[in-house]
């Protein structure tokens, strides 16, 4: 069963954390946070973006990047930065990989990104643009990792509350 992970380097933003959670738990998808958060976890617009989903959510937190790397010896990350050289579609996302994204201010230091160049990856968009918003930006990156893994263990069809699809 493919368990991918969603790495959060310094988020910034609770409501962004909050609906990055909700994703996570509705994807069955890990969540790491790396500190310094610029918000409580027990803040009230966290919860109200993850809203009733947060007491689900598979989440660790880490004291720092050295702290996250320390505690993942063998991760296998894929950073997503407004400037990577390839797409997000470019790669192949193993189960149990890590997707990384940084703070919305700032992203991933530059320092990181230069020693793991071939694992850096860009969402496309026009120049004026200086970045997506980072809770949509976490969803288009797993929703095509997952997709690669033929979106194992989730529910492919829905179903209709007052009518039957027959």
């Amino acid at each position: 069963m493919a368990k991918l992970n969603i790495v959060l380097l310094e988020p910034e933003i609770p409501a962004n954390t909050g609906n990055i959670g909700r994703t996570c738990v509705a994807t069955d998808t890990k969540l790491h946070l790396i500190e310094p958060l610029g918000f409580s976890l027990s803040e009230k617009a966290l919860k109200r973006a993850g809203m009733d989903y947060w007491k689900d959510l598979d989440v660790t937190t880490y004291l720092d990047y050295e702290d996250f790397l320390e505690k993942n010896p063998n991760a296998k990350i894929y950073y997503a930065t407004t400037k990577a050289l390839k797409t997000y579609t470019d790669v192949q996302y193993e189960e149990d990989c890590y997707i990384m994204f940084g703070k919305e201010s700032a992203g991933i230091p530059e320092e990181i990104l230069m020693e793991h160049k071939d694992n850096c990856v860009r969402i496309p968009m026009i120049n004026e643009i200086r970045s997506l918003n980072l809770s949509n930006s976490v969803a288009i990156v797993l929703y095509e990792a997952l997709r690669q893994n033929q979106f194992d263990h989730m529910q492919l069809q829905g179903q209709l509350h007052n009518h039957t699809w027959e």
